[in-house]
């Protein structure tokens, strides 16, 4: 499924404060750092201190995290998988299954686990579009953020059928 992102596409003049997407971008910075190698990554096991609701395509999750308005720069947890194209979103230990049914949705729980970057700029396959400033870290609502992506998902369909 191919999405549009209506807050991509309104984006003006560069902010001070930063955005989801701008956060998310790949810079030539960023490229910099992975290309240096210095990154390391650790696999976590979920469903323990939270649960990842796993967003395809990036977008769509990006778009759900604008929708909710929570502050781009405020500690939520939210990491990229740039190789395979996918959002992580950290939710409250238990709650990824809200999720789970909507499509392009998939949820990591307890018997999973997640590569997770060490460093502050991670890896291509693992970097953190938002770090957690906080422990335990302040975690998305699963609920909120699942019926915004069903709403963003419904909307594309809506879209597409007309």
């Amino acid at each position: 499924m191919t999405h549009a992102s209506p807050a991509r596409r309104a984006r003006g003049p560069k902010s001070s404060t930063p955005t989801w997407y701008s956060l998310a971008e790949v810079t030539h910075q960023r490229r910099a750092l992975w290309a240096r190698g210095s990154d390391h990554t650790r696999w976590a096991p979920c469903g323990v201190a939270w649960d990842a609701v796993a967003v395809a395509p990036m977008s769509l999750g990006l778009d759900a995290l604008v929708g909710l308005g929570l502050g781009a720069g405020s500690g939520y947890p939210v990491l990229a998988d740039r190789v395979r194209g996918i959002l992580y979103v950290l939710v409250p230990p238990g709650e990824g299954s809200v999720a789970a049914a909507v499509p392009g949705v998939r949820a990591l729980s307890g018997g999973d686990q997640l590569l997770m970057p060490c460093t502050d700029h991670g890896t291509p396959s693992a970097h953190w579009i938002s770090p957690p400033r906080e422990v335990p870290p302040l975690l998305v609502p699963a609920d909120r953020f699942a019926a915004q992506l069903q709403d963003l998902v419904a909307d594309h369909r809506r879209a597409v059928a007309s």
